[in-house]
């Protein structure tokens, strides 16, 4: 029996037994707007039913559980022999099973497939973040395996797969198989021309023996892997299969797991080849090319993995003012809380309508909108993914002192927030991805504008942008040096154009007032007070 002096009140209740998808208005907009009339009705049933499970109270415990039961390392088994096996907790194989048979790995053979995946892993990711990255690497490798032809047949079928295996055995008794990627090196980064792992050619025609090490491969349990190394003729890309046909393991040393500071569910090793088994992938000494189209992919990911973070995290603040009460009345409805629930849903929402803008330009695949993704690809993961830790931080701080606690998920979400930003290219990488754009491929620039320009006249903010950009894109002095300032403005001004064209007038009042008229401060809770702020929370509030 409880004491009288503990009776529990004022205490928002969890966030469970909820759609995710249909809670989230600009999400369920995207699709509707974006996806052929066609395929919407199967798509909403399909990313609904995705909805559900992800608002589960069994789904998000199992997010919980691999969480805080991180995968380990086992070198050896108990007899001595070197067996270097990845231990997961069940809960994570739970969700990578699920992730996988709702197809967030197949989006390149099924139609409206990018559209509809995007917004499976925007939805399925709010679960558990961390299983994201072996469904990003899978989905990501198919591009660059089909550079050839006899390795797409016989890899993509296995990748794109609804059944998730996770037995190490060849992939041809697989129904089903995951890929990882190793590029970078210790004394490389993001450098990978100065990778110093050696491919030595083998006698059968495009095999190769690997030695060398990686200082990051992701997701060091999957079935095969995209990985850079030196061949004879320069930098190469290598497929290294997990167990060879004969059913022996290949040469794949797992030195150890890195010990992160989130994202602890998801294994992320160095390892170390001596005589690997390697098949060449597309031609000597053009490694980068060959992979370069993988690399978009999961930069796109990034993109669509922090607004999903974000979306979670906006959703926990927004509940819980709704339902906690404090000066006499709900903190939502409090005229500074409002403002900084506003701001952050602002955010959340023009990372979303981004994501999903360029996720339906992958399906497109004009040569238009090729050039598109060329330049908003980059300039979308430097920014949105920069945005997630300042939106973490502050929703956790809504929740007050209970945010601040393990148990409501908002740490988990905090220390997650600043991966997207780093994975697959940090914030000057993108930036001066974005500069070779501009320099090395015209098409790239009319594209954004193009597309930037269906905005135009709508809003005189954005109109000032546009201006503004067009004035810095034609002064080329410095440009190395004010890269990141250059291309905050081209994502802001992409994210002004989308929103100001989709949204209700409400929220795109208020991004063009703040984001790009420059009425606003240096942190959330500084919108002009005469917007309409209540109807902005309001659109961003979960439905439980």
């Amino acid at each position: 029996m409880a004491a009288s002096t503990h009776t529990v009140t004022n205490q928002a209740p969890p966030l469970v037994g909820y759609d995710v998808f249909a809670a989230d208005r600009a999400l369920v907009e995207a699709v509707d707007r974006h996806l052929d009339p066609e395929l919407l009705q199967e798509a909403r049933e399909e990313l609904s039913s995705l909805g559900r499970t992800t608002g589960s109270a069994q789904v998000q415990e199992w997010g919980a559980l691999a969480n805080e039961n991180p995968p380990k390392l086992r070198t050896h088994d108990r007899y001595g022999n070197r067996i270097d096996e990845v231990e997961f907790h069940p809960a994570w194989h739970r969700l990578l099973g699920k992730g996988v048979s709702a197809g967030l790995t197949s989006a390149w053979t099924r139609p409206g497939g990018h559209l509809r995946r995007a917004a499976g892993f925007v939805i399925w990711t709010q679960a558990e973040a961390g299983n994201g990255c072996p469904l990003s690497m899978t989905h990501a490798a198919v591009p660059a395996l089909r550079t050839d032809p006899a390795l797409a047949a016989e890899w993509v079928p296995r990748l794109t797969s609804a059944v998730y295996d996770q037995e190490l055995r060849p992939a041809s008794q697989k129904a089903g198989a995951l890929f990882g990627m190793g590029m970078t090196e210790k004394q490389g980064g993001s450098d990978v021309r100065a990778n110093t792992t050696e491919a030595r050619p083998l006698a059968e025609d495009g095999t190769y023996a690997l030695t060398g090490h990686k200082w990051f491969c992701s997701a060091p349990m999957s079935d095969g892997f995209l990985v850079l190394a030196q061949a004879p003729g320069g930098l190469t890309c290598f497929l290294v299969p997990r167990v060879l046909e004969d059913g022996t393991r290949n040469v794949f040393r797992i030195q150890r797991l890195k010990d992160k500071l989130g994202n602890r569910s998801n294994a992320s090793s160095e390892v170390e080849f001596d005589g690997t088994w390697a098949r060449r992938v597309g031609d000597e000494g053009r490694g980068v090319r060959t992979i370069i189209e993988m690399v978009a992919a999961t930069r796109l990911d990034c993109v669509l993995g922090s607004a999903s973070l974000m979306r979670q995290a906006v959703a926990q603040a927004i509940h819980h003012s709704t339902y906690r009460e404090a000066f006499g009345g709900r903190l939502v409805d409090k005229p500074l809380m409002r403002n900084v629930l506003a701001d952050l849903a602002l955010e959340s929402e023009a990372a979303t309508t981004l994501a999903m803008r360029l996720a339906a330009a992958y399906d497109d695949g004009s040569e238009q909108e090729r050039a598109f993704l060329r330049l908003a690809v980059p300039a979308a993961k430097f920014w949105v993914t920069k945005r997630c830790t300042p939106v973490a931080v502050e929703a956790l701080e809504c929740l007050g002192g209970n945010g601040y606690v393990e148990e409501s998920g908002m740490p988990r979400l905090l220390r997650e927030s600043p991966l997207n930003s780093i994975w697959e290219g940090a914030g000057n990488v993108q930036a001066l991805d974005v500069l070779r754009a501009l320099q090395r491929e015209p098409g790239a620039l009319d594209a954004y504008l193009r597309e930037v320009g269906r905005a135009r006249g709508a809003d005189h903010r954005l109109d000032g942008a546009i201006k503004n950009l067009l004035t810095e894109l034609a002064d080329l002095d410095g440009i190395e040096a004010r890269a990141r300032r250059l291309v905050e403005r081209i994502a802001l001004v992409l994210q002004g154009s989308l929103l100001v064209r989709y949204a209700p007038p409400e929220v795109a009042d208020a991004f063009c007032a703040s984001r790009l008229g420059g009425d606003w401060g240096t942190g959330f809770g500084t919108l002009p007070h005469s917007l309409d702020l209540a109807t902005v929370v309001e659109r961003a509030r979960p439905v439980a």
